[in-house]
């Protein structure tokens, strides 16, 4: 498998594609005037204690109060808040982090109300955006992520992730880090360190540590001007951030369309992987970057309520405020010569891999329930079951899947840490102007391909005529190896296009050889006006 990422800067945001194999399977669009937040640390004030919650609500400069709850203090709060004083009592000098006092863990079951009060300083990483009428969800266990390593001040261990599973490994990683680590830090060592030089992992340690200590004089900084709340360490820029969790060594290519996000990356692609950084190009074409990648014609046929993936079959993807939703659907699909129950399994395996793509893609959170269709044999459904979960394997969010229930239902849950990505891909109707919508007109011609090859390959027609408006019509017989020219060469002829202006722009109709209509249109190809 091979990856690349495409990065489109516009004036008011940054759009993110990761390609697998051409498909598109994640993509993230941040706005240049929104800080990213996730990681952001603030020294910020408590703005209301909530005893029956045990947690409370704090200022970190949001339109809503982020959310802290007692357990999420982190065992280390009282040593942190000794060191809060100790920055504060000298303005002139930062206190020696090694010289700081390490105390007791804070108790599990305490009570927010006997360690916090309205008005106290607290040090606080968000680890969650907010998400509708939610503000952000905040952490006192602070940590500083890199590509290898992720320091943790006032952390008791070096851990070593468990997906490295070689004994040997393990044990060379740790006694790498422990002969460079500082008194009171703890450093996780991610698995994508499996196998690296001393020097790449030292280097990254010294990077980590750095972070914290600009941390420690902006917290000084800000305690002497009183200041609050204030961001004293910002996390790296989306693109960056996106690259430093995925990249691996199957890029191929990294293409960005703006100079200073292109030397962001190259610089950071330089730091973590200096025999890799001709992977980042500067994309300079006439075309739009996305519309050169066929990123746009995917986002348009991948979001939305309905999507279709295989021969007819279809989901409706729909979001609530407690859950998502997905139903499964055979759409006008034919029967198989095997019968409903091999019809039903071949639709269900689709929808499994399209699913996975879909909860990468969209970055759908929460809990998530899938109407798969009926399957009556236990070995299909366990088949199924599996299918899921192999293909969640790519996946990099926490999750939980369940096997299906006897209704035929699948729950799944999935770590939610920012907003679930919508993409508005319904277009304003050129006919009704704005009274109802269309789906995306690029997608159009697709559309009757899919319903030509349904009629050939599945059907079996051997001859039919399709009527489309003359726009579309010269649309698709433009060139010499026009779309027109490849569907005859495709399906031997079978199909013949006549242009007809009784039509409206995206209505066509079917006719076989007796003039009679055929069929093809189904619920989702237009939503009425």
């Amino acid at each position: 498998m091979t990856s690349e990422v495409i990065i489109e800067a516009k004036e008011k945001d940054i759009s993110i594609a990761l390609l697998e194999d051409k498909s598109l399977v994640e993509y993230q669009n941040v706005s240049r005037g929104a800080s990213f937040c996730v990681g952001n640390i603030y020294l910020a004030k408590v703005k209301k204690i909530m005893p029956g919650l045990n947690a409370c609500f704090v200022d970190v400069g949001y339109e809503r109060d982020a959310f802290l709850h007692y357990l999420d203090l982190g065992l280390q709060y009282t040593s942190f808040e000794k060191y809060l004083k100790q920055l504060a009592s000298d303005f002139k000098n930062v206190y020696p982090f090694s010289k700081a006092i390490r105390l007791a863990d804070l108790p599990k079951e305490g009570s927010i109300a006997k360690t916090l009060k309205q008005g106290d300083d607290v040090l606080v990483q968000v680890v969650k955006e907010p998400i509708s009428t939610k503000g952000p969800r905040l952490s006192g266990e602070l940590s500083f992520a890199g590509r290898y390593l992720v320091l943790m001040p006032f952390g008791e261990k070096v851990n070593v992730s468990s997906k490295i599973r070689n004994g040997a490994e393990r044990t060379r990683l740790k006694q790498i880090i422990q002969k460079v680590n500082k008194k009171n830090f703890g450093v996780i060592v991610r698995t994508v360190a499996e196998g690296l030089r001393t020097e790449e992992l030292t280097h990254e340690y010294e990077v980590l540590l750095g972070r914290w200590e600009e941390t420690c004089r902006r917290i000084q900084k800000a305690q002497k001007s009183h200041e609050r709340p204030a961001l004293v360490f910002e996390e790296t820029s989306r693109a960056v951030s996106l690259l430093r969790d995925l990249f691996n060594p199957t890029y191929e290519n990294i293409y960005v369309n703006d100079d200073q996000i292109y030397q962001e990356i190259r610089d950071y692609v330089s730091l973590i992987a200096p025999d890799r950084v001709g992977v980042v190009k500067r994309y300079t074409g006439s075309v739009p970057i996305f519309d050169a990648f066929d990123v746009t014609k995917q986002l348009k046929s991948s979001f939305g309520t309905t999507v279709n993936y295989s021969r007819g079959a279809y989901l409706i993807i729909e979001h609530t405020e407690a859950m998502h939703v997905v139903d499964v659907n055979s759409g006008n699909r034919s029967r198989g010569v095997e019968g409903q129950e091999a019809n039903a399994l071949d639709v269900n395996l689709g929808a499994a891999d399209e699913l996975a793509r879909q909860l990468r893609l969209r970055d759908m959170g929460g809990i998530i329930v899938v109407d798969f269709v009926d399957m009556h044999l236990a070995e299909d459904r366990q088949l199924l079951y599996e299918r899921m979960c192999k293909n969640m394997q790519k996946d990099r969010a926490k999750h939980n899947i369940l096997p299906l229930s006897k209704f035929g239902l699948m729950q799944i849950t999935r770590q939610r840490v920012r907003p679930v990505m919508d993409v508005v891909v319904d277009e304003e109707c050129p006919v009704c102007h704005g009274k109802g919508k269309i789906k995306s007109s690029i997608l159009f011609v697709d559309t009757l391909e899919r319903k030509i090859e349904q009629l050939v390959n599945h059907v079996g027609m051997k001859r039919f005529t399709l009527y489309v408006h003359p726009y579309v019509y010269a649309y698709i017989s433009q060139g010499f190896w026009s779309i027109k020219r490849k569907w005859i060469w495709r399906y031997k002829w079978a199909v013949n296009v006549v242009p007809s202006q009784e039509l409206a722009f995206l209505q066509y109709r079917f006719v076989d050889t007796q003039g009679e209509e055929i069929d093809m249109k189904d619920d989702i190809d237009v939503k009425k006006c």
